[in-house]
């Protein structure tokens, strides 16, 4: 049997990436389901949740946009969805009218704690073998 060529091997490695990126999606999705979330919208409290830890702190959209695989057009409609929801709150920068702010609000904080071991443990089960031994 020929050994791999070199681009054959990134290739089936580009290939169990998205493999498991899909699997953990899915699953991700799966336990947040009951919770009114699916894991872009988890993916943005997580965030807020990080940059915002203090009561009232708030986070520019852009840079939201930079970390998480969405449009921009999709991460405002996500972000709308959890405001109608009650989980954030989007404002207007004063000093950059073109700039929008957005905070976690005590619902959207409670809820991401309640929830952030559900999507750890799956972060936990799907992404083990990943870790190269130390």
């Amino acid at each position: 049997m020929a050994a791999k060529t070199a681009g054959a091997r990134l290739e089936e490695q580009w290939r169990d990436i998205l493999s498991v990126h899909a699997r953990t999606m899915c699953e991700i999705d799966r336990v947040l389901h009951p919770h009114g979330l699916g894991a872009s919208d988890f993916e943005v409290l997580d965030i807020l949740a990080a940059e915002t830890p203090a009561e009232g702190d708030q986070c520019r959209v852009q840079n939201i946009a930079g970390r998480v695989h969405l449009s921009q057009s999709a991460l405002s409609r996500l972000i709308g969805r959890l405001e109608k929801d009650g989980l954030v709150r989007r404002s207007v920068c004063e000093e950059d009218r073109r700039g929008v702010w957005v905070a976690l609000t005590e619902r959207g904080r409670a809820l991401h704690a309640r929830v952030l071991p559900l999507q750890r443990d799956v972060l936990s089960r799907t992404l083990t073998d990943l870790t190269p031994p130390a």
